[in-house]
């Protein structure tokens, strides 16, 4: 890595003539690269003010853009900066004050061809690159040389398009509801959406109703995963038209919202998701459906983040649902949160023996990343280059558990610059801490939730989930009145190991709401 040399007089006329000649619709920039992101007139974005990208792809990608989320030290150069103003004909500038992932600066690029791509992400509804109304450049390839200054200019102009729902099949539906609650809650219209997929025979029996599988994928898992769900090679598409397989309904509940992955329970950001699914979506798939409406028929299940979800709604609504099948849950303990244990830890990045902690390994033990690393992504993705608004895993739980700010947004658990754990923050994320919460209250949650509870996770979770489980295992142990459900150990198994096939998931839940 170097950093450029200051040239100035006659050799700095020679290297700007010399880069236009090269490379046609760039001109020289003195003291460094430059890139200049202007939009096309006849384009409108969805709001004035947003994040603004620019990614450098190697020679061989076809949509850099695509790469904006990716973790690793080999990952593609990025450099964002917060924009205001964005409108038909304006320019802005991303150069090298602009925040850096996985290097710090545009200082530092290598010396390269390069694929770069600019992206304006003014969705404030769905976090994420993709979301409809974000505004891109096409790509272009170029010559970036740390050793000469060069201006680069890159045009938006395309537009994300809207929003479209999937086509209906003969086992799939998908729905957009317009939330009330959520609406008022964030001051604009708020929707949710989600994917259903309904059991076999469902158009020949108009008269039969059915129980309802309400499930939740992995952290920013989609509605429209129910496609994947049910693809003809799908081990789960097999399972579920068996003759074998309980018929019932399957809700899909989707996975982004204004700031990430809204984790579907009532919170301070988020707004009050828990209450608009179980008043508003879910009664609105069951009328829709032919569902049986009654809490013995709805079962809750989900690996990862779905896992914490699923375990959450069942014990936020312990009367409202009949079971929850939770796999790799995130961390159901707060002492064990990843690593950090954010009652007693000071750093969120370095440990108490002053080590780097990891966020991430393989199932052998190696380091994938680091929390630092982590972070640093979640840094550039981020208004004011702050991990609490990435719309990423840590903004999301940030968010989620956190309380709002005067200024509307989330409180960090740490400072996005210091790293020191905030112990006023800590309170308020102790009302998601679902040990806590269980071992609290559960002289009246323990009935309610007898038999309910079953949760799989490998001994070597690449995210160290496995840590809170073995916490929550030893509440539930020993509470009184027993819980009389089951948690289950995968050894050398990583994330999200389940100990059970499809089939036999559905028969389970079959079994339980028909008790």
């Amino acid at each position: 890595m170097r950093r450029f040399p200051r040239v100035t007089g006659f050799m700095t006329v020679l290297l700007l003539f010399t880069a236009a000649r090269a490379m046609p619709g760039q001109r020289g920039a003195e003291g460094g690269i430059r890139f200049e992101v202007t939009v096309d007139a006849d384009l409108q974005p969805s709001r004035r003010e947003g994040r603004l990208f620019v990614v450098l792809g190697s020679p061989g990608e076809a949509e850099p853009r695509q790469l904006i989320g990716r973790t690793g030290m080999d990952s593609a150069p990025i450099f964002a900066v917060d924009a205001i103003g964005v409108e038909p004909g304006s320019r802005h500038s991303v150069e090298a004050t602009a925040y850096g992932f996985p290097l710090a600066s545009l200082d530092e690029v290598p010396a390269g061809d390069y694929r770069v791509q600019a992206l304006f992400d003014s969705n404030i509804d769905l976090k994420s690159p993709n979301a409809p109304g974000n505004l891109y450049s096409d790509v272009r390839a170029i010559r970036l040389d740390p050793a000469v200054g060069v201006l680069v200019e890159l045009p938006l102009s395309h537009r994300v398009p809207d929003e479209v729902l999937p086509t209906s099949t003969e086992h799939l539906r998908f729905v957009k509801l317009r939330s009330s609650l959520l609406s008022e809650f964030h001051g604009r219209p708020i929707y949710l959406r989600a994917g259903v997929i309904l059991p076999r025979d469902y158009e020949q029996e108009p008269d039969r109703r059915y129980p309802l599988r309400v499930r939740i994928g992995g952290y920013g898992s989609r509605y429209a995963r129910v496609q994947r769900m049910m693809a003809d090679d799908s081990e789960f598409r097999e399972a579920w038209l068996s003759d074998a397989a309980p018929r019932m309904i399957l809700l899909h509940l989707d996975g982004d919202g204004p700031f990430g992955d809204p984790y579907q329970v009532n919170s301070a950001n988020h707004g009050p998701y828990g209450s608009a699914i179980t008043q508003e979506l879910i009664p609105h798939i069951e009328r829709e459906f032919r569902a049986i409406r009654q809490p013995h028929a709805r079962v809750l299940d989900g690996g990862s983040t779905g896992g914490w979800v699923s375990l959450a709604l069942q014990v936020f609504y312990p009367d409202f649902f009949n079971g929850t099948w939770s796999y790799c849950p995130d961390g159901v303990d707060f002492r064990a949160f990843q690593l950090i244990d954010i009652y007693a830890d000071d750093n969120a990045y370095v440990n108490a023996r002053g080590f780097e902690r990891p966020s991430a390994r393989d199932v052998d033990g190696d380091v994938r990343f680091t929390m630092r690393h982590e972070a640093r992504l979640e840094n550039l993705i981020g208004s004011r280059d702050s991990w609490t608004m990435s719309g990423r895993q840590w903004g999301a739980w940030n968010a989620t558990y956190g309380p709002r700010g005067n200024d509307g947004w989330p409180v960090p658990l740490w400072d996005p610059e210091t790293d020191v754990l905030d112990r006023d923050v800590q309170a308020h994320w102790e009302r998601y801490d679902l040990r806590l919460v269980l071992e609290r209250d559960w002289s009246e949650l323990g009935p309610k939730l007898r038999g309910k509870i079953n949760v799989w996770i490998g001994e070597a979770d690449n995210y160290f989930l496995n840590n809170a489980v073995h916490y929550l295992d030893d509440f539930l142990a020993a509470a009184d009145p027993p819980y009389e459900g089951r948690i289950v150990y995968g050894p050398g198994e990583g994330h999200c190991w389940v100990g059970l096939s499809p089939l036999e998931i559905m028969q389970e839940m079959g079994a339980a709401v028909s008790r």
